[in-house]
């Protein structure tokens, strides 16, 4: 177990005085060695490589992100960095419904409706309550579920997420290139050539992030407002069209009454259903933005460390959850049924004007070709904006977990690097799918529910252990309402599931190599004195002071046994430094501080380390920092193959053999010259 650090204040000794802080604040290693092993340890080393190389690293650090102040705003100006991902689905939505259930659509929409107001909107409300900070419901599961089962789900959660936000990308080109080459001005230059339409888009949304992008709230506005407002404008005036013939709505209620009677048309519009869960992809994105919201008067003086959630923050967020929610559902049901009634089954199928874009049809119809491509156009920028936050998602979330897992490779915290990554996969994506908006839409939801149903899981299980029985029940309700939509829709459209899958899969193989591969750095961020006396002994053991001598066991008995030893069989005879290595109970952290705790014993000292995630990588650390003359490292006859896994999973295994290797490649990054200790293998 890790040992707690004595409180200030605390008998017998005044604890409280200012050697006691400057203990404190001591590390192991001292300043000048603490900054060195920080900045080989931290920078990728392509920064030092090729003219390639610094370009690649010149596009800045993205995990250097988080430590920095961002301006808050109020939360109907943060709604729209929302609404450029929820809302631009308004662009392909009606359509994807009219395809999936036909007359019953706006039936079919109703229930989406109701599952986001009274399923999706209070699961989020109540994962804002614990994301203040934007680490969205993935960091929910991955503190409630610790070790490695934490970690395992964190990896699939990243695939699907990863699925979710690559396809938000290719999907929307695809979308805003289908509303650009049906267009009367463009088409005659555009016609036919959507696939390449779309790596276009895609090719300047990469080279945008290439030369460094950061989201405006103004330009998320000045994209989302104008676009709701055409859409009212186009849907009031499809509105008027129905109320001013009644044919229409008699003919959509012959088209039910062909389908059986009430009952069996709500069965079928519940069994649709899934296909248009693409509606409810706002909602993550909602919980990300937290951080730019302005709890206003409410949390003055607020301290998120000692004072848990900002309340003012959580409850403007929940506030613009809910507009967003409100404003979407309105636009979806009044959308649903104005293209059911206006929009002929031969015009929205495949291959007929209006598949894939249902409103903008509407929109060059009944209100002119100027009207119509000003709308064109409004849909081609929130959709490019939709891309554009579907980007900042991923470069946002994998650098947040990843590197930190030790399951990828130093570069990934690299913003131009990661950007040219998602860039390849939007192009095979897109080639794969032939751009196809419809096609694409199965994996898209997919990886929407796969999101959604990982807060709703996150979610109960919070509330569970929190003894909050009935919002637990009803988040368990839930969450097996969004099971059953996610495995219906995997079931209607397995693309989803395969693409999700093969990212994950591809995620964890890569994961699995970089952990293995990075497995032999030092691992170690910084490392402390639990008291005043370690830090005065501390100093005195530096430059070839002290034999170093890791040892299984704190006992003295251990320690007599292998100074006997070291002195029998290598004639040395002190003064040693005996060092025990305390592991953590999770030890699938990659990265972890240590407190270190030394004693005299007679001319030899004893060092006890906690909070220790590997035994290899900290006995390295310490020699680094100690330089000491020769280090005594046991072997064992077991297994290397078992050792290992042993090593990479659990921090133990052959030690000796490790801490020689993570010497040598810590050697092989820092080139200056120093006098090495000398390293004695010993069999147990």
């Amino acid at each position: 177990m890790k040992k707690p650090l004595p409180d200030a204040g605390t008998d017998p000794q005044d604890l409280a005085t200012p050697e006691v802080t400057a203990a404190r604040a001591a590390t192991l290693d001292g300043s000048a060695t603490r900054i060195a092993f920080r900045e080989r340890l931290a920078q990728p080393s392509v920064e030092y490589g090729s003219p390639l190389g610094k370009w690649l690293a010149g596009g800045g650090r993205l995990d250097e992100h988080a430590s920095r102040e961002v301006a808050t705003h109020p939360w109907w100006k943060v709604l729209w960095l929302t609404g450029v991902d929820y809302f631009s689905t308004l662009g392909y939505q009606p359509g994807i419904a009219l395809l999936a259930a036909g007359a019953v659509a706006p039936i079919a929409t109703v229930l989406l409706v109701l599952v986001t107001l009274f399923g999706a909107l209070p699961v989020y409300a109540e994962v804002a309550g614990r994301s203040f900070a934007g680490q969205g419901s993935i960091a929910m599961l991955e503190n409630l579920l610790e070790g490695w089962k934490g970690k395992a789900l964190v990896l699939i959660l990243l695939g699907f997420a990863a699925t979710d936000f690559v396809i938000t990308m290719t999907l929307s080109a695809a979308d805003a290139a289908k509303h650009a080459i049906e267009n009367p001005l463009l088409e005659p230059v555009l016609g036919g050539h959507q696939v390449l339409v779309t790596l276009a888009i895609l090719t300047v949304l990469a080279a945008v992030f290439l030369r460094g992008f950061q989201e405006a709230i103004g330009l998320a506005a000045v994209a989302a407002v104008p676009y709701l407002v055409l859409n009212v404008v186009v849907l009031a005036r499809g509105a008027w069209e129905v109320f001013t013939h009644p044919a229409l709505l008699a003919g959509w209620r012959s088209a039910l009454t062909a389908k059986g009677d009430f009952p069996l048309v709500v069965a079928g519009a519940v069994l649709v259903f899934p296909r248009l869960a693409l509606g409810l992809s706002g909602f993550e994105t909602g919980v990300t933005v937290m951080p730019l919201i302005d709890g206003g008067a409410a949390d003055q003086g607020h301290n998120p460390r000692t004072g848990g959630a900002p309340p003012g923050r959580v409850a403007n967020t929940r506030k613009l959850l809910l507009a967003a929610a409100a404003i979407m559902s309105g636009l979806l049901i009044l959308s649903s049924f104005v293209t059911t009634l206006l929009i002929a089954p031969s015009e929205y199928e495949e291959g007929g004007e209006a598949a894939g874009r249902a409103l903008a049809f509407l929109a060059h119809r009944h209100l002119g070709r100027a009207f119509g491509t000003v709308y064109d156009l409004s849909t081609m920028l929130i959709l490019g904006l939709a891309g554009a936050s579907a980007m900042a998602g991923l470069l946002h979330l994998i650098p947040r977990y990843l590197p930190r897992f030790g399951m990828a490779p130093r570069w990934a915290v690299l913003a131009r690097p990661l950007v040219l990554v998602l860039f390849a996969a939007d192009v095979v994506i897109t080639i794969a799918f032939g751009a196809d908006v419809e096609a694409q839409s199965g994996a898209y939801a997919t990886g929407v529910l796969v999101l959604i149903l990982s807060a709703a899981f996150a979610t109960t299980l919070a509330l569970w252990r929190e003894r909050r029985w009935g919002k637990a029940f009803y988040g368990a309700i839930l969450s097996l309402v969004f099971a059953y939509t996610l495995a219906d829709n995997c079931l209607e459209r397995p693309d989803g599931l395969i693409i999700g899958s093969i990212f994950t899969l591809l995620l964890m193989v890569a994961s699995g190599l970089s952990r293995s591969i990075r497995s032999v750095e030092l691992r170690i961020p910084h490392a402390y004195f639990t008291d005043v006396a370690s830090w005065r002994i501390g100093p005195h053991l530096r430059g070839k002071k002290v034999h170093l001598v890791p040892v299984p066991s704190s006992s003295a008995e251990a320690r007599e046994k292998k100074r006997e030893e070291i002195g029998r069989h290598y004639n040395v005879r002190g003064p040693f430094l005996f060092l025990h290595v305390n592991l953590l109970d999770n030890r699938s952290e990659f990265t972890a501080p240590l407190e270190v705790t030394l004693r005299e014993e007679g001319d030899d000292h004893t060092a006890e380390v906690y909070g220790a995630i590997a035994i290899a990588n900290t006995i390295a650390y310490v020699s680094e920092a100690i330089d000491p003359i020769s280090i005594f490292l046991g072997l064992t006859r077991r297994d290397l193959m078992g050792q290992a896994v042993r090593y990479l999973l659990f921090g133990e295994g052959e030690t000796g053999l490790m801490v020689y290797t993570i010497l040598l490649r810590y050697w092989e990054w820092t080139p200056e010259e120093d006098v090495r200790p000398r390293i004695f293998l010993m069999s147990d």
